[in-house]
């Protein structure tokens, strides 16, 4: 149970506050709601870029890391297709040390030419490196611009393509900062040694000067149904033939969005489930399979995937997991089955509550869901699925009119 107050400031900024006594730390994490969702489709990748440009310093601190370190803290961040999240942890001592620095680069980051130049270059780089230099690595970037046809949800987060990067402008940049980066579109959670009362005075203290922008109102384009199978195949330089098929399913705030996960659950969630024990160790027909959700706040994606073993026929491979989906929609989850993907679920969620930072972030990501009732409710959610829901959302998420299917060949020589 994370217990935390919540106030806003004048400027629109949202402060969460939870005082952790059993800890000496603190933690400061800042979400911007802003992710590749709410990018331009001939402008992706900004939203990544800036997770890079947000260390470059201010004009009135120009090195961001050297304060932290010399407070004893730790930072980084990440960004995702729908948010983009800061975080520092250090001593509760120095705890405004960390609110000073990200109060100065919220609305304050001095972005040069210079500076934009070299980060471009980074994230190029990365781009080149973990997407199209690897094996597998355009993985997403070929699945989502086959599963979404209108939706921001059809690029990666790294972008649609290094070009967009390379021709970014330092005017598109700042317009992209004043933008995103106000107190009006971020979340301050603070977890900590630190009473909830002093935390909030703090961020008045720290944000409360900075000016709110009232961000435009921009309605994103509603994916359409999809009414037929689609289906991609590629040869790249991979050690193994691949199979990877995605399923529309719902949205963060969705019903079928805990349906789905705890049916990722029973397929993949860990040596003793579905997958591994059928298509790997009985059959022998991948040398591994996995099963996730991608966790998108608009409808998003389930995806099952493996690698198949030599010798072994894409059609065979395919027709295997589609046995493995037919049993979902036709046979019982059997209690024992269910309750240990139940159990699992409210273990990891209680571990994921003991780190400072973790409680920091999940306040900050509830927060921008739009729904704090599942900081501490999700657990309870989970319980209360049964196996007669299980098999209706299989029935329902898991029908070929609505597959993108993605086969990775290799290359021969």
């Amino acid at each position: 149970m994370i217990n935390y107050t919540e106030h806003t400031l004048a400027n629109g900024l949202t402060v969460l506050a939870h005082h952790d006594i059993d800890t000496r730390m603190a933690a400061v994490n800042i979400v911007y709601k802003v992710g590749s969702r709410n990018e331009n489709p001939d402008k992706t990748g900004f939203a990544h870029l800036f997770e890079h440009l947000m260390f470059r310093g201010t004009k009135r601190i120009p090195d961001f890391d050297k304060p932290v370190q010399e407070a004893c803290g730790e930072n980084n961040a990440f960004t995702g297709n729908d948010y983009t999240d800061y975080y520092i942890t250090l001593p509760a001592e120095n705890i405004e040390t960390a609110l000073w620095l990200e109060s100065d680069r919220m609305t304050g980051l001095d972005i040069t030419k210079k500076a934009l130049e070299t980060e471009k270059k980074v994230v190029i780089e990365e781009f080149n490196q973990r997407y199209l230099n690897q094996p597998y690595g355009d993985m997403w970037m070929l699945l989502r611009a086959m599963a979404y046809k209108v939706h921001p949800y059809r690029w990666a987060t790294i972008g649609m393509t290094p070009e967009h990067i390379a021709g970014a402008s330092l005017g598109d940049v700042k317009e992209f900062y004043h933008r995103w980066y106000n107190p009006s579109n971020a979340i301050l959670s603070i977890a900590g040694d630190i009473s909830e009362e002093r935390a909030i005075r703090l961020a008045e203290k720290w944000f409360g000067g900075l000016k709110g922008e009232k961000l435009p109102v921009r309605r994103l384009p509603v994916e359409p149904l999809q009414s037929e199978a689609r289906r991609l195949e590629v040869v790249r330089p991979v050690p193994a033939t691949s199979v990877t098929v995605a399923f529309k399913m719902g949205g963060r705030l969705d019903r079928n969005f805990f349906d789905c996960d705890l049916i990722s659950d029973l397929l993949a969630g860990g040596a003793s489930a579905r997958l591994n024990q059928s298509l790997v160790k009985e059959q022998g027909l991948f040398s591994a399979a996995n099963a996730y959700v991608s966790g998108d706040v608009d409808p998003g994606l389930f995806i099952i995937t493996g690698h198949l073993l030599p010798g072994v026929t894409v059609a065979r491979g395919e027709a295997a997991i589609w046995s493995e989906l037919d049993k979902l929609k036709n046979i019982p989850v059997s209690d024992y089955e269910l309750e240990k993907v139940k159990n699992k679920f409210e273990a990891n969620t209680i571990f994921g509550e003991l780190n400072v930072m973790d409680k920091a972030m999940n306040l900050g990501f509830y927060k921008m869901l739009g729904d704090m009732s599942l900081l501490n409710g999700e657990v309870d959610i989970f319980r209360s699925i049964n196996a007669g829901e299980v098999i209706e959302a299989a029935r329902s998420t898991f029908r070929p009119e609505t597959s993108s299917t993605l086969i990775y060949h290799p290359e021969k020589h």
